[in-house]
């Protein structure tokens, strides 16, 4: 399983153990998103930046949608299939989503993608950004960070 991890708040006045968590999932930036396997390390990490961050299991349409529209390469050029054909063994962006969440690729695995998923704030806004999930978007969201992730895409 895939974890999508999404920066919801600001470092300011944080600790410094935090802001360099934040920094090791190369999420520095408000709303930015990055992909990570799931595993106890990357879970310890989480807990640790509960306070700045949503995250949950993202499927394979959302993770598609993102890539066609949010998906960048150095030079702010968009991603396509033909540079996924031409970079990798997949021929369009859709099975390379398919290899992500089924682990066998990564964002890393293509040339010059960048390794972060810059998004725009949600529409119609958030529940809340000091609260967790359920009353506001801090935390583990489980399937329902795919919501959130369609309306920040």
């Amino acid at each position: 399983m895939t974890y999508a991890v999404i920066k919801m708040r600001g470092v300011v006045k944080s600790k410094p153990d935090v802001h360099r968590t934040l920094q090791l999932l190369n999420i520095e930036r408000t709303n930015h998103c990055t992909l990570i396997e799931e595993n106890v390390h990357y879970k310890g990490m989480l807990q640790k930046v509960k306070d700045y961050v949503a995250w949950g299991h993202i499927n394979v349409e959302t993770l598609s949608t993102l890539l066609h529209s949010r998906g960048l390469l150095e030079g702010r050029k968009r991603l396509t299939d033909t540079h996924i054909k031409a970079n990798t063994d997949y021929d369009t962006i859709d099975s390379f989503a398919r290899a992500i969440i089924d682990g066998k690729a990564s964002l890393q695995s293509v040339p010059q993608l960048k390794p972060v998923i810059r998004l725009h704030p949600p529409r119609k806004g958030h529940k809340g950004i000091k609260k967790p999930f359920p009353e506001g978007v801090l935390g583990y969201h489980g399937d329902d960070i795919n919501e959130l992730l369609l309306r920040m895409r």
